[in-house]
């Protein structure tokens, strides 16, 4: 599987030019191309500019507002509920985070639940907004129904990802940034790119049986919760995701379960929807608010300190502390350039058409 590499500012550049396009306000093509290079700088390529042409194809459909009136529809002083008016996720989500910043600088804590939103790219890139202010942040999505709880056969739930993250002293921020289900979504697309197996117990057929097959869920099958099966806990990972699910969309009026809009553009949402496009969760709380920020700091860098001297296994691969590998990415990455799958130009370059623009 061959790749492109592209440096990073062409690519902001290209992806600021595709959100103007469509009708974003320049600032807001700033701010969300900005949320999916984070996403390509930190290694996370399945939901970087590869998810841009789906993005597209929501704007086409009339299912992404380009130019959302975002409002606050309840609020108290430390809690919000956001109604994003079907704006991207990667414009409504900051807004919400913001105001929990906000409400956390004057309360010690905010909480933001947001409706009507779509998908919003990687749960840390919100968390780290937290973190620059000293302050820890907390963010969570509910997706489109791929993984079906244990014991069943039936997509109820997405991959429904959850961050939170932890500033420290003269370490960089731990950052606990995943999907509550065995394997995000992008994972298999990747597996599929390159035509390879998937490991046993990230997805099942649809009759329930663990299968390979990169290629499964277009037949039927459903990716499973962490965790596998009940005998290697996916009970814990259902309840997981279900607390992802209820904290970003029965709490704040969005849709929850099988109605969460899909992704894919060439699926409708399902009839008789019980809520509001997808729903998100912030929330942030100043360390301060709970001892001196620097004594927390300090502890927070003997901790990192005293997990990274564990004993490895087979005396070779050390620890790896949450966050770690992204930020080796984002090192490594911002030298040498975005590698982008040669399928992922293909589309780019397929929408750059579309549109009317220069591809990269």
């Amino acid at each position: 599987m061959s790749s492109f590499i592209i440096q990073e500012q062409n690519l902001r550049n290209f992806t600021e030019a595709v959100f103007k396009k469509i009708g974003c306000p320049e600032a807001d093509a700033k701010l969300a191309a900005d949320v999916l290079i984070a996403s390509d700088l930190r290694g996370i390529d399945s939901h970087g500019v590869a998810r841009l042409s789906g993005y597209i194809r929501l704007w086409e459909k009339k299912r992404i507002n380009a130019t959302p009136k975002i409002t606050i529809v309840h609020e108290t002083p430390t809690t919000a509920t956001v109604d994003g008016d079907s704006g991207l996720g990667l414009v409504v989500a900051p807004f919400a985070m913001k105001l929990a910043i906000e409400k956390a600088e004057k309360y010690g804590s905010g909480w933001v639940s947001v409706r009507n939103s779509n998908h919003f790219g990687i749960a840390g890139y919100y968390a780290l907004e937290a973190v620059r202010k000293d302050m820890i942040g907390i963010a969570m999505t509910n997706a489109s129904p791929l993984v079906a709880p244990t014991f069943t056969t039936e997509r109820l739930l997405g991959t429904n990802p959850m961050c939170y993250a932890f500033p420290a002293g003269k370490y960089p921020p731990v950052i606990v940034d995943m999907a509550t289900s065995a394997a995000a979504n992008g994972k298999l697309e990747i597996a599929q790119r390159a035509g390879k197996p998937l490991p046993e117990g990230w997805v099942q057929t649809n009759s329930g049986e663990t299968t390979t097959d990169s290629h499964a869920l277009k037949s039927g099958g459903s990716l499973l919760p962490l965790g596998s099966d009940r005998e290697h806990g996916s009970h814990k990972g259902f309840g997981l995701s279900a607390t992802v699910d209820l904290l970003s969309a029965v709490l704040s009026g969005a849709n929850y379960g099988p109605w969460v809009p899909p992704f894919v553009s060439f699926l409708d949402p399902l009839p008789d929807l019980p809520g509001l496009g997808i729903g998100h969760f912030v929330g942030a709380m100043r360390v301060d608010g709970f001892r001196p920020v620097e004594d927390f700091k300090t502890h927070m860098d003997k901790w990192i300190e005293r997990f990274k001297s564990a004993k490895p296994i087979d005396g070779s691969q050390p620890l790896i502390i949450p966050g770690e590998p992204e930020l080796e990415a984002e090192a490594q990455r911002k030298i040498n350039g975005i590698p982008l799958v040669n399928s992922v130009v293909k589309d780019l370059n397929e929408v750059a058409a579309m549109l009317g623009i220069e591809g990269i």
